[in-house]
């Protein structure tokens, strides 16, 4: 379980990551879902930044789940 949902933060973490790139570089689209949702077009940077951060603080809370 614990593997599981430090690989979800990552893939959370990862994503927010291609979505700040996306906003400021333009590069990115296709790894970026932030991207691809006709619902964030206005607010991609923030929807980056809110990523990255549950991303980081969910793979710090894995370590708090017992095996």
């Amino acid at each position: 379980m614990k593997k599981f949902v430090e690989t979800a933060g990552f893939i959370v973490f990862v994503q927010g990551a291609a979505g700040l790139l996306y906003e400021w570089t333009g590069w990115f689209r296709l790894w970026a879902v932030v991207a691809r949702l006709p619902v964030l077009d206005d607010h991609g940077l923030f929807a980056g930044i809110v990523l990255v951060v549950t991303g980081g603080a969910v793979m710090i809370a894995a370590d708090s789940i017992r095996t």
